[in-house]
This record gives structure tokens, sequence and C-alpha cells, in this order.
């Protein structure tokens, strides 16, 4: 058992990363001593991640790294920040890093951090230096005393270079290309050459970065919900100009609360039609802390509320009406942001044509909030299609039961053979004379999803001597497909 982490009184007893257990105790018997949870771990880091999004949108985990010794050292996992552009808004780079690692500390973990032109730099310098801060331009020539550990460099290739003599960045830095990469392979080279600055190295952000993004700061934290519906209003307010300018409206929202003690709570709504009134995204959040049935945990405040637009659409102009009331449609588009964001996008659902003649397949569910302007105006035309509407001045025909069960019901039917209608039956111990009705139409069966021994059905309409309308169907072509055809009732008419 080896030590993978080390706090500072540990360092002070003379404790290091990779020593044994037995060998530490050796030296402090009162050692107290932790399993290690790689998972916890995980998890913290993430936390910390989530926090530094106060900083810069461009945050990515990084965990590649090694020890000194034969056991790999999670201590050495970090994180990656690109603050280019951010650091004015701090004060300046060095006020920036000395808030960072000012409030990790006193939030009571250690850490070091380091700004460079590259990230392989940046990562050199925060683990195996005191420089924190490297001039523009200069990190190829400090970069040079540093020990090839910090080139993130596997163990094996380390200790092959250790063995040649070679222990800092200097002692490879100006030696032939060509008798390296021959030795250790371009991994060797492709690390070296991304710290000094000559192989571009991208960092994957752990979030996509926000299409539009407004923040406030606070020099006293928030606590009420009041106050934070009044700053989403504000925040909305600082956006509304650039959707006006580009002609969109937010389709998905993100409102993240910056807790004093270094929580992040991160509120999501999702709107079925673009959305740019301030008073449309208070309410969508309003709605959605309310969904939550319990108020956010604030502790000591919030310090910075922000508020960023994760997907836009293009939004349609409409004419509003003359007497000065809302546009058409937007009292329904109201209602299903309200709905889904207090009971969730995904249990707002409407009806979607299916690419299917089989009734109880024609159609499936979708979330509204999911479907653009275009989807529903082209599902509202396959419905119109669909489902058999008169064309022209004279009412419509009703040929679809308002009712349609999920799965056709079985009954006992008596029908004169080989096409007609049922006179009457028994459906759910109750027995029906039918006086009218209408048919058939048939429907054949889906053979590429069936199989080609499937049955075709006759749908008939049918009334019964009380009024009440069916839609039933016959299974099987009489002495075609089968003997003995069966009956189901499939749906109910209104």
């Amino acid at each position: 058992m080896r030590l993978v982490a080390v706090d500072a009184c540990g360092r002070e007893a003379g404790l290091r990363m990779d020593q044994t257990l037995s060998d530490a105790r050796a030296l402090f018997p009162d050692l107290d001593v932790f399993d290690h949870d790689p998972a916890a771990d995980a998890v913290l880091l993430s936390a910390i991640a989530a926090w530094c999004d106060r900083y810069t949108p461009l945050v990515a985990l990084d965990r590649s790294c090694q020890s000194d010794g034969s056991a790999a050292a999670v201590h050495c996992a970090g994180l990656l920040l690109d603050i280019t552009g951010c650091s004015h808004l701090f004060g300046g780079e060095e006020a920036m890093l000395l808030d960072v690692v000012g409030r990790l500390r006193a939030a009571g973990l250690m850490a070091s951090a380091a700004i460079a032109d590259t990230p392989g730099a940046a990562w050199a310098f925060a683990r195996y230096s005191d420089r924190q801060i490297i001039t523009s331009g200069d990190h190829q020539r400090q970069l040079l005393d540093l020990p090839l550990i910090s080139l993130r460099l596997d163990l094996p290739m380390l200790d092959m270079l250790k063995k040649l003599g070679l222990r800092t960045i200097g002692c490879i830095a100006d030696l032939p290309r060509a008798p390296l990469a021959a030795r250790f392979g371009n991994g060797l080279l492709q690390r070296l050459d991304q710290a000094l600055g000559r192989q571009e190295e991208a960092i994957s952000p752990r979030l996509p970065v926000p299409e539009l993004s407004s923040e406030r700061v606070f020099a006293e934290p928030i606590i009420l919900q009041d106050d934070i519906e009044r700053t989403v209003g504000q925040l909305a307010g600082h956006l509304r100009q650039r959707f006006d300018e580009r002609q969109l409206g937010a389709r998905a929202l993100e409102l993240k609360l910056f807790r004093v003690d270094g929580h992040v709570a991160c509120v999501r709504v999702r709107a079925a039609s673009p959305v740019y009134s301030i008073d449309r995204i208070v309410m969508l959040f309003r709605e959605r802390i309310a969904g939550f049935h319990d108020d956010l945990e604030a502790g000591f405040g919030f310090d910075l509320v922000r508020l960023n637009v994760l997907e836009s659409e293009a939004r349609q102009s409409e004419q509003g009406e003359m007497t000065g009331g809302s546009m058409r449609g937007e009292g329904f588009s109201n209602l299903v942001d309200k709905l889904g964001a207090r009971l969730g996008t995904d249990r707002v659902q409407r009806f979607v044509a299916a690419g299917t003649h089989i009734p109880e397949r024609s159609f499936g569910l979708l979330p509204e909030a999911s479907c653009g302007q275009k989807d529903a105006g082209a599902q509202a035309v396959l419905w119109r299609q669909d489902n058999h509407g008169h064309e022209g001045d004279g009412p419509a025909v009703l040929t679809r039961p308002v009712i349609l069960f999920e799965r056709p019901e079985q009954v006992e039917a008596i029908a004169e053979v080989p096409d007609g209608p049922p006179v009457r039956f028994r459906w759910r111990r109750t027995l029906y004379r039918i006086e009218r009705s209408e048919g058939p139409e048939r429907i054949a069966c889906e053979w590429w999803r069936d199989g080609r021994g499937g049955y075709s059905r006759d749908y008939f309409r049918v009334e019964d001597d009380q009024g009440y309308r069916f839609w039933m169907f016959r299974l099987g072509l009489f002495e075609r497909e089968t003997g003995n055809p069966k009956w189901f009732m499939h749906g109910i008419f209104a």
C-alpha cells in the first residue's frame, strides 16, 4: 500500500508521494490514513470545474499526469482554463490567479496554478515550479530548467531518459529530432512541441460554450427568490438587444447561480417556441423553480448569477391584433412553456404522424418543446391529410374514432360472410345490436414488419340501437387468408 496524496503536515514530517505505508508509519507513527476513493475525487474535481465556470466557459478536466514512482498519482489531476479575453474582467492575470487560488484555499483545498502561453507550459509550471505567471513569449526559455516529468511523459519513457542522463527539458530541446523519434517514438517530440508552442494543443471544454451569455456580480450576495427573479429580468434585458439584432429567440436557457461557498446551482428551461420577451423568460424560470417544490438552497447567498442561451432559433414575425392584443398562438405557447417549466418539458407532449397506415401505429408522442415551428406546421398538415377530412364548404366527415384503443380488443360478433358487416356483437360482457353500418375500409398488413403471413383488416363504422357508435374490424379475409376470421373493437366515436 502506497501514499497517493500527502497534506502540508505530512510533507513537513518527511512523507512523500508513492511512499509505502509501512515506511510512512515508521517516520510518523500517529499518521492518519484514509482509503483512496477515485470516484469521490472525480466528483470533487467536477464540482470544482463547475465552480470555475465563473471565470471562463472554457474549463477542461485534465488527467494526463504521472508520478515520480511506479504508481499513477491522482494528486496531479487538475483543470485547464482558457482565459483568453477573460482576465481583464478580474483586474488582470495576477489578480485573477490570486482570486482562484485564494478562494480554493479558503475552501480547504490545496491548490497551485500558473498562467502561460500554452496548456503544456501552464501544466508544467503549476506542478514543478514556483513561477506562477509566465510572460508571453518567455515560456520556452523558462521551461528548459524544468524536469522531464513536467512534459506529461509515460513512466517507462522517463526511466529510459534518466538512464541516458537526460533529466531536464533543456537536455532534449536542442537534440536532433530524428534520433529522438527513432529511439523514443513521436510521443516525446509531440509533448515537447506542445509545451514549447511549436504544435497546437486544443483543450476540450467539459461543456459547450453558450451561444449568448449575460452575468452579474454582486458585492453583497443575494438570497431571496424575488431578487433572483429580478436579476433574471435584468440579464434577459441585456440579451434582448442581441436577440433583436439577430432576429433570434431562445429555445433553451440556463441559469447558473454561484454560491459564496463554491456550490453552483443550475436551472435549465426549454421553450415551445423562440422566446425573447423579458416577462416570458422570467416566467419560465419562476415556474421551473416552483416545480422543484422547494426553495433554492441559497446558503450564505449567491455572489454571481449568469444567464446562458444554450439553443436559439430564428423567430417568425407575426402580425399582432389591431386591438393591441397578443399575437396569434402566443397564448398557447405561453401555456406550453408554463406547464413544461412546472412539470418538465418531457411531460408536455403532442401527437405526431408516423410513417405507417396501421391505425394504432400511425401516430406517436413527442415533447412539444422539442418541436420547432417548421416541424409544427408540417405535422399539422400531415394530420389534416391523414384525418380524411372533407374538402370544400360542407361539413367534415369523422372517419376515425375520438377514442382509439392502444390495443384492439377481441369481441364475439355475428356477420354475413364473406364481407358483410356485423349484425350483433358481445363486448365486455354486453350484447350490442347493430342498426346502421358503413364499410368495409380495407387496410392491408405491413408485410415488411408483420411478415407475409399477416392478415388484412376490414374496418366498419357501426351504430347500435342505443345510438352508440363503434369502430370495429374483421381480421383476415374469409377463405382467402383464414377460414375463421376474428373481430376486434378498436375505437369509440363521440
